[in-house]
């Protein structure tokens, strides 16, 4: 096939680099012009791929799954509720495959205890996206090492996928609100507040103190600016 008939039958379509790649080779072109055209067909791939992750992210998070919180916890004076991780999972797995998409975590455990869980979002095309938090094991309630690794690790796996997929567990009882009428922040938001206090070593206890709440998750909606806003003056102070 000459170069001519080649143009004409592009013309009904779209140039791809691959094509310009097709067309160099037929012309003999040279390594460096060859190259230079395998790298721009790569980027292409990449760009295409991209747009595809949004496209199913999109259609994902127009018909997402329904997450409740279905654990209670409770110990001393605290208690909370949260979603199951393998529920969660497993809902948002199920629906996430529909349209392409994948999920898994990575784990780090880093000097001083500290806990990097990291959330890696995938579509078929190979686009990926990652979500990372941090934090220090979780003590509370008398566990030993291996429980309060284990909690810490399930904690982040759960707030690194929500905040990956910008999801948000509810209450069985309505619609995302307590017992008791108020509305708490959402999912996403705890796990960058969370996230937030890590980065500036902030001690979450005297955070909940101060605010009046069993735990972070706890905090009232109305009250989230405020607290973004005392914790990142911490950090400015340092």
């Amino acid at each position: 096939m000459n170069t001519e008939k080649q143009i004409v039958e592009t013309q009904s379509k779209a140039i791809t680099p691959m094509d310009m790649l097709n067309m160099a080779v037929s012309q003999g072109a040279d390594l460096d012009k060859l190259e230079k055209l395998m790298a721009l067909q790569e980027r292409w791939e990449a760009n295409e791929a991209k747009k595809a992750y949004v496209a199913a992210m999109n259609a994902f998070k127009a018909d997402p799954p329904t997450i409740y919180k279905t654990k209670n916890v409770s110990f001393g004076n605290t208690s909370y509720s949260h979603a199951l991780l393998e529920n969660a999972a497993e809902l948002i797995g199920s629906a996430m495959t529909k349209h392409g998409l994948s999920f898994r975590w990575d784990c780090e455990q880093l000097e001083g205890g500290i806990v990097r869980v990291t959330c890696v979002i995938t579509h078929c095309q190979g686009h990926s996206e990652r979500t990372t938090l941090q934090a220090g094991l979780d003590q509370s309630g008398a566990k030993n090492n291996i429980q309060a690794l284990g909690s810490t690790v399930s904690y982040l796996e759960r707030y690194t996928l929500f905040a990956a997929t910008g999801m948000a567990s509810k209450g069985m009882d309505d619609d995302g609100k307590g017992t008791s009428g108020i509305e708490y922040i959402t999912d996403h938001q705890a796990a960058d507040l969370t996230s937030l206090l890590e980065e500036v070593g902030a001690d979450k206890r005297k955070f909940c103190e101060h605010f009046k709440i069993e735990s972070v998750d706890k905090l009232p909606a109305k009250a989230f600016e405020q607290a973004v806003a005392l914790t990142k003056a911490k950090r400015t102070k340092k």
